[in-house]
């Protein structure tokens, strides 16, 4: 017994704090080795080679699915970006003008083009386009059709990104450059949008693999066979073998340029994190 007047010291009981984490820990490992292990026993592996993986068709794709399908989808990825990061800056200023109308417009063209599918907007451009302005060809056919859809879907959240940009560097930039004797439209031009973008480059990458990737619409604007970009030509190849294995190679070329394009988009973003600090 404690002496009186000694006060009393609670017992402890149950476990710790760290030894509960450890616990749910392993818990949680062997729930996922568990499932992991039931969908490998249950999976039909001969079922899955034989539909996935053929090396007598991946060796009938090479080298065309390099030299054909993955550089169109480079090209169409590479206009539509170009288009949609022009538009996006001019989107962005006048974002933030002081002039009225052409915020509203901007704002209304974001929210739109933002709020709409990408599909809806390649189907507008090969079917409302042509409808709307009979007679009218698109420079560079499929190309410049591609370049156009992306580029306005892109243009309207490389716009945002850039109005945060801008935002981002510090007030005190442009004026010292006004009382240095810029006028608004250079000091923003040669001061404020280059520290801009050096802020933006993180998510513009990441914005350049998702245009990567919508690029597989090219599809519903009806492409010849040398136009063809990565899930077009997996799936005509699929289609004429009765196999699936040339939609599997397609979708790892397409990991090829995705991977490392948000790897060296993490990277990017914690070099300017730690820029920062």
């Amino acid at each position: 017994m404690s002496e009186p007047g000694t006060p009393l010291q609670p017992r402890r009981t149950g476990l710790s704090r760290s030894r509960k984490r450890q616990i749910s820990r392993g818990v949680q490992y062997a729930v996922f080795a568990a499932v992991v292990i039931a969908l490998a026993v249950t999976a039909d592996w001969g079922r899955l080679k034989n539909q996935f993986f053929q090396w007598d068709l991946v060796k009938q794709m090479f080298p065309d699915v390099i030299t054909l399908a993955l550089k169109n989808t480079v090209l169409y990825t590479t206009f539509g970006f170009v288009v949609g990061l022009v538009l996006g800056i001019v989107l962005a200023l006048m974002r933030l003008s002081s002039v009225g109308p052409y915020r509203w417009v901007a704002g209304v063209y974001i929210e739109i083009f933002r709020g709409l599918p990408a599909l809806l907007i390649f189907i507008f451009v090969g079917v409302a386009v042509p409808l709307a302005f009979p007679g009218t060809e698109i420079p560079g056919g499929t190309y410049g059709k591609v370049a156009i859809a992306l580029g306005t879907v892109g243009a309207a959240y490389m716009a945002e990104t850039f109005r945060a940009g801008i935002q981002a560097v510090p007030k005190g930039q442009m004026e010292a450059a006004r009382s240095l004797g810029f006028s608004h439209a250079r000091a923003m031009v040669s001061i404020v949008v280059p520290q801009a973008f050096r802020i933006i480059v993180p998510p513009l990458t990441n914005e350049l693999v998702t245009l990567f990737k919508d690029s597989s619409l090219v599809l519903f604007l009806g492409v010849t066979l040398e136009e063809r970009e990565l899930s077009k030509y997996g799936r005509d190849l699929a289609s004429e073998t009765a196999n699936s294995t040339p939609i599997l190679v397609a979708g790892l070329c397409y990991l090829l340029v995705t991977i490392p394009l948000g790897f060296l988009a993490r990277r990017l973003e914690d070099k300017r994190k730690g820029a920062d600090k």
